[in-house]
């Protein structure tokens, strides 16, 4: 009785891998882009590195609906 449900296990194992693995498309690179980052992890010292590279940009202005709502 236990091998078969060693059996039923490694099934649904290979199952799940299958389904994981299956192509996908995108209907846009942001898709892809998002998709892509979601399932990558930044290694810290590169997000280290990318947090004080942007620590001197100025920030996006503010759209006009934004500046009308928050006054």
């Amino acid at each position: 009785m236990k091998h078969e449900s060693k059996q039923q296990q490694r099934e649904q194992f290979v199952a799940n891998s299958t389904q994981e693995n299956a192509a996908r498309e995108f209907a846009t690179t942001d898709e892809l882009l998002q998709h892509d980052s979601a399932q990558t992890e930044v290694p810290p010292v590169i997000a280290e590195r990318l947090s004080k590279s942007i620590e001197g940009l100025p920030r996006p202005a503010r759209s006009w609906w934004q500046r009308f709502f928050n006054r």
